[in-house]
């Protein structure tokens, strides 16, 4: 059986980090592991932003409650969930995805958690594991799974390459030049010819 393991921002929904600071005006905001390869570092280079313009959890909450899945998104997953499993596999956060996930139909995710003082703001984000994407991939294989799997930034590509088929979905150019191994397709109806097939290639006669 195959299950899929898809990021989420990106791919289902805008870059949240990406409209905070467009709704902030404070552009160093708009970096995203598009952009970072080392997830530490970005994340460490955002709380003290964060801390130094006086931000809190309800800043950013308020932000993605105006938020919208992708355009097709919504439909999109909904084809994926009547052909097979698929989870959500991001390293956004409890506190940042339940607006979204709802907007979604409450797809099944795994992902992180912040740590939230008693003011309200993030004085630290908590990984569920280090490397958790290639972990949920190779613990699913070792279940016995085959895994397809969908992302299109750097922290995405030790997922994308644990699995049995890995695609970068509208990934920027310079992940798409460092990983030229990687099938990369570009909007839904592309990528959905492709999983079509990698589905039915799998499928019991």
């Amino acid at each position: 059986m195959k299950i899929i393991c898809a990021d989420m921002e990106g791919i289902f929904t805008p870059e949240i980090w990406i409209k905070v600071a467009e709704k902030t005006g404070i552009e160093e905001l708009r970096l995203t592991t598009r952009d970072i390869s080392d997830y530490d570092v970005l994340m460490k280079k955002r709380l003290g932003i964060l801390k130094a313009n006086g931000l809190k959890l309800k800043n950013i909450t308020d932000v993605i409650q105006t938020m919208d899945p992708l355009e097709g998104a919504f439909e999109f997953l909904e084809w994926m969930r009547s052909r097979t499993q698929v989870i959500v596999v991001s390293d956004t956060y409890v506190e940042f995805a339940k607006p979204l996930l709802k907007k979604l139909g409450w797809p099944t995710l795994f992902c992180n958690s912040l740590t939230i003082d008693e003011e309200g703001s993030i004085s630290d984000y908590n990984l569920r594991q280090k490397d958790g994407k290639r972990k949920t991939v190779l613990s699913l294989k070792q279940l016995k799974f085959e895994i397809i799997a969908v992302g299109d930034s750097y922290n995405d590509i030790t997922m994308l390459k644990e699995a049995d088929e890995g695609i970068l979905f509208n990934p920027p150019d310079n992940v798409r030049e460092e990983y030229p191994e990687l099938p990369a397709t570009y909007n839904y109806g592309e990528l959905k010819e492709i999983m079509d097939r990698m589905l039915s290639n799998h499928e019991p006669a």
